[in-house]
């Protein structure tokens, strides 16, 4: 990866010996999934809707050394080309992390079905494949805690040559996966300090994170824009694992630089060095 030494280079974790930044692409404020309303998704495909739109805001991460992204890579198509524009333009190579959907039913068509999308996904160049979270939890069995017919599908993957993770909704998956021993490198789980989509309380899931036995990939820490990303990015950093990451979603290279700084600052105890927000005739107070 070619860097710029100018910038201040954002921490690392590892994850099945590849090096990732804690700090990961989010890409649902690129293609349009802002979890608001038809309007608010076509405002983001507005502002994202080529790839020469998409290029400032993964330049931006990777100035800072953030050089992962993590979404649809392979099936997207706003995400697939400007990836390839991106790497292409630049010679930086971004870390995909690939999260396609599949067909979970229990037969061979289905089956295979689902290898076609993983031989995809391995074709995009994804470095990691997780099963879409809508497609992992039609595998769950609560009463008897499994993920049943899970090591096929992460088998496929292995053969085509990812790694394999989880993309949870429900914090069971992270739960039944370390006590069956899948071969599960990392998960994705959401986390926030408002609960949004969370299915049980902050609590909990935190306690789950902490006892993961492999890093996690966090995901909504802004409750898709309902906190400001000073408090969604503190206090995420502030409660999560050294080896565990943040996902942030981002609509522009502005948003990007602001949620780095902000992050620098949790990390090192200070103020962020922003703007202010702008508004008609603040007070000396919040100027």
């Amino acid at each position: 990866m070619s860097e710029n030494n100018t910038y201040k280079q954002f921490p690392r974790t590892e994850v099945a010996g590849v090096s990732l930044p804690r700090m990961l692409i989010g890409t649902n404020w690129i293609v349009g999934y802002s979890h608001t309303g038809h309007a608010a998704d076509m405002d983001i495909r507005t502002t994202n809707a080529t790839p020469e739109d998409v290029f400032p805001t993964l330049k931006t991460f990777t100035n800072y050394g953030i050089n992962a992204i993590l979404g649809v890579t392979s099936i997207d198509k706003i995400l697939v080309d400007s990836i390839k524009y991106f790497q292409d333009k630049t010679g930086i190579e971004l870390i995909q992390i690939d999260t396609p959907w599949m067909n979970m039913d229990d037969n061979a068509t289905a089956r295979a079905e689902a290898e076609a999308v993983i031989k995809n996904s391995a074709k995009s160049g994804a470095k990691f494949c997780f099963p879409h979270h809508s497609s992992v939890e039609q595998l769950i069995n609560k009463n008897k805690r499994t993920m049943d017919r899970l090591p096929d599908y992460l088998s496929m993957i292995r053969d085509n040559g990812m790694i394999p993770g989880l993309s949870c909704h429900m914090p069971e998956c992270i739960v039944y996966s370390d006590a069956n021993g899948y071969d599960v490198q990392t998960y994705i789980q959401l986390f926030n300090c408002m609960g949004f989509l969370m299915q049980t309380e902050i609590e909990s899931v935190i306690q789950i994170i902490h006892n993961a036995k492999k890093p996690v990939m966090t995901i909504k820490p802004m409750a898709a824009g309902r906190v400001s990303p000073y408090v969604g990015l503190t206090f995420n950093w502030n409660v999560l694992r050294p080896q565990d990451m943040i996902t942030v979603g981002i609509k522009t290279f502005y948003e990007a630089y602001e949620d780095i700084e902000i992050s620098f600052a949790a990390f090192e105890k200070r103020l962020p060095d922003l703007e202010g927000r702008n508004s008609p005739h603040k007070t000396d107070v919040i100027k």
